[in-house]
């Protein structure tokens, strides 16, 4: 089961009327937890099989939920996440009022109930605090396996966190769509290339499917073992502006490499 490091009550602070003003999105957790994990060695990717926050080290997979209240909708996901690991949290903001508040005392008991961990957000302060108010405890479930392996590839296939875990309104930067954006980006920088020529600019042993599939209709054959990006294509480059400008700055690097 996940050690991570509880906050102790210190942290615990009470939420300003600026603050509670604020309209929060669930994509406001994301960052807070995120930065928590990171901290602690692991590696987190938002939104990883519908995941909201995914976090691993090692062979540890961490799932969190995120919510803006507690709800019936919370417990349900987090408990279909107990099928990928035994180390699922629920978070949600900081309630103004805890305390010996009999409600807030059988939210926790249901939590430990269901095995599942809690993490509270406060964003009293410029700067949200992360307490873990009670790591899951485990007990031997039947785990499904294959789902399991899928959220690992998964993480292990995208370089970089371009995803806000707990939101439904952006297309998600899968694996497989940062390695079209990857060849995308090749085929833009240096013309009609072969998938062996892709291949060596680190586009991944994939590149010959996803150049033959196009499944976003970017890449079309203008001869014999070569491919070209089409317009479209360039248009799909827009959208993650961020991530192209690092893939540009790998293939220099790489150029300036081979040239020595």
């Amino acid at each position: 089961m996940v050690e991570l490091a509880n906050r102790g009550n210190d942290d615990m602070v009470k939420k300003s009327p600026k603050a509670a003003k604020a309209k929060l999105l669930e994509t406001d957790l994301y960052e807070p937890i995120r930065d928590y994990l990171v901290a602690q060695g692991y590696t987190v990717r938002g939104e990883v099989h519908d995941c909201d926050v995914t976090a691993t080290k090692g062979e540890e997979l961490i799932v969190v939920e995120l919510k803006l209240r507690f709800n019936m909708e919370l417990l349900y996901q987090a408990t279909q996440r107990q099928r990928l690991s035994d180390s699922v949290y629920v978070a949600f903001p900081r309630p103004a009022k805890m305390g010996r508040n009999t409600h807030w005392k059988d939210i926790k008991r249901l939590l430990r109930r269901l095995e599942l961990g809690l993490i509270l957000v406060s964003f009293a302060t410029k700067k949200p605090r992360i307490e873990v108010v009670f790591h899951p405890i485990a007990s031997p479930k039947r785990k499904n396996h294959r789902a399991r392996r899928a959220v690992i590839r998964e993480i292990e296939g995208r370089s970089t966190d371009h995803n806000l875990g707990g939101s439904n309104r952006r297309k998600i930067l899968t694996a497989y769509r940062e390695s079209a954006i990857r060849i995308a980006t090749c085929l833009d920088t240096h013309g009609p290339l072969s998938p062996k020529e892709l291949r060596a600019m680190n586009t991944g042993p994939k590149t010959t499917p996803i150049l033959y599939n196009d499944v976003y209709g970017w890449f079309e054959r203008v001869g014999r073992g070569l491919y070209a990006l089409r317009p479209i294509g360039n248009e799909g480059l827009t959208e993650y502006p961020e991530l192209v400008t690092q893939i540009r700055k790998d293939l220099d690097n790489l150029e300036q490499i081979d040239s020595k």
